[in-house]
């Protein structure tokens, strides 16, 4: 079972509750709630052990940019038997309510996953129509995109996301926390 929390319910618990941000690595050193460990999203089923041990510890909270990737996280956990509590409007409804972000060293601005999506979508779409003027089997890139954004709203998933997800910028910084430091955070 997941609850929904509010920036001013979320706030005074911080240092109650583990606070799991599953955004990419390079979007969670752009900015993340303080106090929020970074377990990506495509990473998940394998912390779930260590996720596990820390719900029995203390209350969980999922949360991301804007509240997709993390309502998709809590539905794992739950299937897993593990209750989260999630941010509402993620990190973006935090830092729109004035609240402060903490920031790796040196981080650049990163695209969050979701606009990579619709650039990375978009832009093979005009391609497969624009390239489909002079060769007209081009189209079936075009049609391909489509049927995979279909599918990935049909699904709840998104291969794109996942594709995405392993390109260097959307990878862990050098220096930067990895999942086994955010494992052995949790004391696993």
């Amino acid at each position: 079972m997941t609850t929904p929390l509010t920036v001013e319910q979320l706030k005074p618990r911080l240092g109650q509750l583990t606070l799991i941000d599953v955004r990419s690595p390079g979007e969670y050193a752009v900015g993340h709630i303080p106090g929020a460990l970074n377990i990506p999203l495509d990473q998940l089923d394998r912390a779930l052990p260590a996720l596990r041990d820390a719900a029995e510890q203390n209350e969980l909270a999922v949360v991301c940019a804007a509240g997709p990737r993390a309502d998709d996280a809590c539905r794992r956990l739950a299937a897993a038997g593990i209750p989260t509590l999630t941010l509402t409007g993620g990190t973006n409804a935090w830092s729109g309510a004035g609240q402060q972000l903490d920031r790796a060293a040196g981080a650049r601005a990163v695209w969050s996953m979701d606009r990579q999506i619709r650039f990375v979508a978009g832009s093979l779409v005009l391609a497969g129509v624009l390239v489909g003027l002079a060769r007209p089997r081009a189209r079936w890139v075009s049609a391909a995109v489509g049927a995979g954004l279909s599918s990935s709203a049909l699904t709840d998933t998104c291969a794109m996301g996942s594709m995405l997800a392993k390109l260097p910028h959307n990878r862990p910084r050098p220096g930067g926390p990895t999942l086994d430091d955010t494992l052995a955070a949790l004391g696993r």
